[in-house]
């Protein structure tokens, strides 16, 4: 399963045809549905079923497209996307397929129903093919449909996560936030938006692998996390800040770029509204720093403390420091 999903990120990164790109998304869809449908509960197969009627619908979008396109043009090719109804749905194929708006509405409920692990694929690896698909068309998308779905996904990125007590929907509504950065930016330095992505998915790992060893789902488990781990507890808090794009940490990296960029382009009412909505997401990632530096000992909590030998078996993956180093240190590595 896991050679599957591999097989069918790389096929569709570096396929030049259509139907190649196809072939691979929808393999690495087949074979992600058995890891999604693991857990025996109601609500990992209602996950399971939602994923697989998006993905379907995506890939079903994609075929129109692109047979549209080869009707007209006469070729299969991907950087021969020249009809402008063809690349509408086709840039709105893929966003359903990374999950940003207005095409969100699977992601979270698709998180919420499966496990930590998963959860992990879903916002990071599950995002690399469609969003290379989209840089591969980026020059022939009209940059108003990608500046509008962009402040689209930032806007409800933001007020979405801002309610959740769960810690998968809130980082379900980070991942679509983020999207919204990348989409914006896509239309103008495509380029820049592949550096955002990818700075993403190295401060989402961390979060994803501290939340499993610790089993922590929600904010009250949250609160407790020190009697597990004091260590992992603090470094998820500037995990948090990194996300959120704060400096001195990496996330501030991609965004200040980004807004470079807009600004350079002349287009500052545009890097004045990615701003703004950047506000908005920052109440909740700083919600649950607030929650985890301000309750931890000798501050008592009113939170039922987690016993301490439920995690004892969890072990720290070989990724988490590394990748909780590159989201807090990356900062002078910024290319200027």
């Amino acid at each position: 399963i896991a050679l599957s999903i591999i097989i069918g990120t790389i096929m569709t990164m570096s396929s030049s045809n259509w139907l190649m790109a196809w072939l691979g998304l929808e393999l690495n869809m087949l074979a992600i549905l058995p890891i999604l449908s693991k857990p025996k509960t109601s609500r990992a197969s209602e996950a399971t079923t939602k994923y697989f009627l998006t993905q379907a619908i995506a890939s079903a979008m994609m075929l129109l497209s692109s047979t549209i396109n080869a009707w007209q043009t006469g070729n299969w090719g991907i950087s021969e996307l020249k009809n402008k109804f063809s690349t509408t749905i086709m840039a709105l194929s893929l966003m359903m397929k990374m999950g940003a708006a207005p095409v969100h509405f699977w992601l979270p409920e698709v998180l919420q129903g499966t496990t930590l692990q998963t959860a992990l694929l879903i916002t990071t690896w599950q995002k690399i093919a469609p969003i290379t698909l989209m840089y591969m068309i980026s020059n022939n998308i009209q940059p108003t449909i990608l500046v509008f779905a962009g402040i689209l996904s930032m806007i409800i990125g933001g007020l979405g996560g801002i309610n959740q007590t769960q810690l998968r929907k809130m980082m379900a509504y980070s991942s679509i936030n983020n999207l919204g950065w990348t989409i914006t930016i896509m239309a103008f330095s495509p380029n820049t938006a592949l550096m955002n992505i990818f700075t993403y998915i190295i401060m989402t790992t961390p979060i994803f692998l501290m939340m499993t060893s610790m089993s922590t789902k929600t904010l009250q488990n949250l609160s407790t996390t020190w009697t597990t781990s004091m260590t992992m507890t603090l470094s998820i808090a500037l995990l948090m800040l990194s996300t959120s794009g704060l400096p001195p940490f990496t996330g501030f990296m991609p965004k200040m770029l980004i807004l470079n960029e807009l600004i350079s382009q002349k287009l500052t009412i545009l890097a004045t509204l990615a701003i703004m909505t950047s506000l908005i997401s920052l109440l909740f990632y700083l919600r649950v720093t607030y929650l985890i530096m301000m309750l931890t000992p000798p501050m008592t909590t009113p939170s039922s403390t987690k016993w301490r030998a439920q995690n004892q078996k969890s072990q720290p993956t070989t990724m988490m420091t590394p990748t909780a180093l590159f989201t807090t240190h990356l900062i002078p590595a910024i290319p200027f």
